[in-house]
């Protein structure tokens, strides 16, 4: 999984819906808006960074939200990025909402992210905004989402405490991120951090619906092998609650793994497997636990798995 950085929340932001035009105006790309303002609140100026929360739909049906997750972050500039909502930052204040209705016709001419796969030619999408802060300084916004990322975790890890005390299950709470319930202790070498550890996993939610194994070929929602998979603890080759809670195990050993939503697939979730910002439990086997070899991609992507850290 990629680093968190202060732009993780912008790319679901790229795509908008349909509404009616009345009264609204148009931005240099030709993409449609009407801002909300009382006139009340501190302008954008260029360079600021500006705090945000969003909604974007399409066709009535909600594609994506920052309502009850974290708020969008985006720094403000002369022109903006092409039909998108950053082309309007200028001509808003700290406070102002806004609808921004972006065409699929104009976004294919030149996305780099890719379109949408429920959009085609000649429909629309929606989004609203609504600024919440802007900051002069970089470090400042970084800090602002670092806290927003802390405070959504934190809201996880309440209700993973509130599972482990309905179900009666001890477990250890490891880097404040994740918690780790180990059955069988191992006695094998440490899966310590840039080590290359081979396991065995069944993963499921807090309901019990399993997502992926590679034990048992009945709980795969997308069929694979069932080789063990790999990955370097603490650094990369799987999504960050599984790199944190695997430190706590030895080759050799067994558990499970409570990772909060933030450290697994966040508010895209994994679909059709994986829903927004879900809770995941991981039942672990540690088959193997070596020095990482000198060569490049030493191991295996995991199913449904989210991208590595780069």
């Amino acid at each position: 999984m990629k680093k968190t950085t202060i732009w993780l929340a912008l790319m679901p932001l790229l795509w908008f819906a349909s509404c009616k035009n009345i009264g609204y105006e148009k931005s240099k790309s030709g993409m449609e808006y009407k801002i909300f303002s009382d006139g009340k609140g501190k302008a954008l100026k260029i360079g600021d960074f500006v705090k945000f929360q969003y909604k974007v739909t399409f066709k009535d049906s909600l594609i994506t939200s920052s309502y009850g997750f974290i708020p969008g972050y985006d720094q403000v500039d002369s022109v903006g990025r092409y039909h998108d909502f950053s082309e309007i930052l200028t001509k808003m204040k700290v406070g102002d909402s806004a609808i921004c209705i972006q065409l699929f016709d104009s976004l294919a001419t030149q996305n780099q992210f890719g379109m949408p796969p429920y959009m085609k030619k000649g429909d629309k999408q929606k989004m609203v905004i609504k600024i919440v802060d802007a900051f002069p300084d970089r470090n400042v916004a970084v800090t602002d989402y670092q806290q927003e990322i802390d405070r959504f975790k934190n809201n996880d890890l309440v209700k993973i405490e509130g599972y482990l005390a309905q179900k009666k299950i001890t477990a250890e709470k490891v880097n404040g991120n994740v918690y780790v319930e180990i059955q069988t202790a191992g006695t094998g070498p440490a899966a310590d951090s840039g080590k290359l550890v081979g396991i065995k996993y069944t993963g499921y939610n807090m309901n019990g619906d399993f997502f992926d194994s590679n034990v048992d070929s009945t709980k795969q929602v997308q069929k694979h092998g069932l080789d063990p998979f790999y990955f370097v603890a603490k650094q990369e080759g799987a999504i960050v609650g599984m790199l944190d809670g695997i430190t706590r195990f030895r080759q050799g050993s067994k558990g499970r793994i409570f990772i909060p939503s933030i450290l697994a697939y966040g508010p895209q979730g994994n679909p059709p497997a994986i829903k927004p910002n879900e809770n995941l439990i991981f039942d672990i086997e540690v088959v193997e636990v070596k020095d990482l070899p000198q060569q490049s991609n030493p191991y295996q992507q995991m199913p449904q798995q989210a991208p590595r850290n780069q």
